[in-house]
C-alpha cells in the first residue's frame, strides 16, 4: 500500500514538473493565449490531467509566476552570497536568463497578484539593487547601469527566436550549434556590463547555415500553419 502511494506521488510530481516545462515552452511561442490542449500535448499528456492538478489557466500562470519569482530571489540571495561582486552579478543574470521571464512576460497583467507574489517580487527587486549598487562600488559594473537596466536585458536574453524556430521546424541536427550561438550572443552581451575590458568571446563562431535552413523546405514537406 506504501509503495503504491509512494509511486502514485511521484507520478504526480513528475506529470506535474511536465506540465509547468511545457506550459512555459508554449507561453514562449503563443503568449498569454495559449492553450489548455497545446500545453497538454506538450507535456504528453492528456487535458484532464492538467485540470485535476490546475483548475484554471490562471491558475496554472499564477503557480508559474510564483516558481519564477522564488527562483529569481534565490539568485540574487545566492549572487549576493558570492565574495566577487561581478560574479555575483553574473551568477543573477545567467540564473534568471535560464528561467525564461520572457515566456511569462505576455501573462503579465492577465490575473491579480497575490500578497505573495507582491512580497517575492519586493524581496528580490531589494536583492537585485545590493547586487547593483556593490558592483558599482567595486567599480566592476559600468557606470550608469541601473538595476532595471539588467532586468530588462536578462528578459530580453531569455528569449531565443532562432531555437524557437528550429524546434517547430524539427532541425535537432542544429540543437547543439543554436545552443552554442546563443551562449555567445548572451555572453557578448552581457561583457557589455562591465567597467573593464573582456575576456573573449566563448565557443565556436557561428555559421550562416543557422540562418539559411530556416528558409529550407521541411524535410516531410510540411506547410506552416494556416
Amino acid at each position: 500500500m506504501t509503495s503504491s502511494r509512494s509511486w502514485r506521488s511521484e507520478e504526480v510530481a513528475r506529470n506535474d514538473r511536465a506540465l509547468l516545462r511545457a506550459a512555459r515552452e508554449v507561453l514562449a511561442v503563443d503568449g498569454a493565449h495559449a492553450s489548455v490542449a497545446s500545453i497538454a500535448a506538450r507535456a504528453g499528456l492528456g487535458v484532464g490531467s492538467l485540470y485535476r492538478r490546475y483548475r484554471t489557466k490562471e491558475e496554472l500562470f499564477k503557480r508559474l509566476c510564483l516558481i519564477a519569482l522564488r527562483e529569481y530571489l534565490d539568485a540574487a540571495t545566492e549572487g549576493l552570497a558570492m565574495d566577487d561582486p561581478w560574479e555575483g552579478v553574473m551568477h543573477y543574470a545567467m540564473a534568471s536568463i535560464r528561467s525564461g521571464p520572457a515566456s511569462l512576460a505576455s501573462v503579465a497583467g492577465t490575473f491579480e497578484l497575490t500578497d505573495e507574489m507582491i512580497e517575492l517580487a519586493g524581496q528580490s527587486d531589494r536583492a537585485v539593487s545590493r547586487l547593483v549598487e556593490r558592483a558599482h562600488q567595486a567599480k566592476v559594473l559600468r557606470a550608469g547601469v541601473t538595476p532595471v537596466d539588467l532586468e530588462l536585458l536578462i528578459e530580453q536574453l531569455s528569449k531565443s527566436p532562432l531555437q524557437e524556430q528550429l524546434q517547430r521546424q524539427g532541425r535537432t541536427e542544429l540543437d547543439d550549434a543554436a545552443r552554442n550561438a546563443r551562449q555567445r550572443v548572451i555572453t557578448i552581451a552581457l561583457d557589455g556590463l562591465r567597467a573593464v575590458p573582456a575576456g573573449p568571446v566563448p565557443g565556436r563562431p557561428p555559421g550562416y547555415e543557422l540562418f539559411a535552413v530556416r528558409w529550407a523546405p521541411s524535410a516531410d514537406g510540411a506547410q506552416p500553419p494556416e
